[in-house]
């Protein structure tokens, strides 16, 4: 059986409008996040891989299932969704406890791998309240025990960090971890972007229905080669270095830092920047103490994607 999660030349439309276009990638296990403005694209992939969409064109693979089989995908699949929908009346552990008994358990089998699924998210003191007197966190909490409970392959978490405040964050992004270590697929999309980067093994940024890019982030970032790449010099003559960068073609900007210690170069060829630093060192006996990609993360890979959209806090 794959091991991988494979969407193959995908589209999906919405009468005219775009969902995704011409999406090919193939997922393999550890811990991948969808990254993107919203309305990019990233809960239509989700839907998608879950058969909750099927795809105007293209195919879709999760572990060899195809989507459009969902008794067999849904015992290898765990989906939260960034949606609340409780039935009226029910406890968290009534709630996880039924979903269970869908599958073919007993009574006391699925109260007893809900509490346990509970107690993995912190919440199996709260789980014979009402989930109506829960607070969104809890409520969250409550849907990634779902998710996980019947111990898929595969989880699906859309915007699963949202309403957790810090203590609930840290030890849910370690319940992540842990799945990913025993060879699961996690696939999360985030607007939370440095825990994006403290939780990823991979990156796949979405715009307009489109992969941009896919990988590590550091090698995203090479990625997007269409966009400029800020860089901070430090060095003993800013203003020097600035006036040469600036006879250039390939260099964009030029600010001098606050503390006059240093600049910032966003330019479109790094490869050309580097050659003009060396000359200067070389030739004009430049101190140079320090040259760093300053946006090599990714909120900064974010910023170029969603520019002329508004900032990213």
């Amino acid at each position: 059986m794959s091991r991988e999660i494979v969407f193959e030349g995908v589209s999906k439309f919405y009468g005219e409008v775009l969902g995704v276009n011409r999406v090919t990638i193939a997922i393999p296990p550890g811990i991948t996040s969808l990254v993107g403005p919203n309305g990019s694209g990233k809960t239509t992939l989700m839907n998608l891989a879950t058969g909750l969409l099927q795809p105007s064109k293209g195919t879709i693979s999760v572990l060899g299932i195809r989507p459009d089989d969902p008794a067999v995908l849904f015992r290898k699949v765990g989906y939260c969704t960034q949606f609340d929908s409780f039935p009226i009346g029910m406890t968290g552990l009534s709630f996880i406890s039924s979903f269970l008994r869908l599958h073919g358990s007993s009574k006391s089998e699925a109260d007893a791998r809900a509490e346990a699924a509970l107690q993995r998210v912190g919440m199996r003191e709260a789980g014979p309240r009402r989930i109506a007197g829960y607070s969104k966190g809890m409520r969250q909490r409550v849907k990634l025990a779902q998710a996980v409970v019947h111990d898929p392959e595969v989880v699906l978490l859309d915007e699963p960090l949202n309403g957790l405040d810090p203590m609930a964050r840290a030890e849910v992004m370690e319940l992540f971890r842990d799945l990913a270590k025993n060879g699961r697929h996690v696939i999360i999309s985030s607007h939370i972007l440095h825990e994006v980067d403290q939780l990823s093994d991979r990156v796949i940024l979405v715009k307009g229905g489109y992969i941009v890019a896919e990988g590590g982030i550091h090698g995203v970032r090479t990625e997007v080669a269409t966009e400029p790449l800020s860089v901070l010099v430090r060095c003993d003559r800013p203003s020097y270095l600035a006036a040469r960068l600036f006879s250039t073609n390939h260099t964009m900007e030029v600010s001098i830092h606050e503390d006059r210690k240093g600049l910032v170069v966003r330019t479109l060829d790094p490869e050309h920047l580097y050659r003009v630093l060396n000359h200067a060192v070389v030739a004009d006996g430049l101190e140079i103490e320090r040259v760093s990609a300053s946006d090599d993360d990714v909120a900064a890979v974010y910023r170029y994607l969603i520019e002329g959209e508004g900032d990213v806090h």
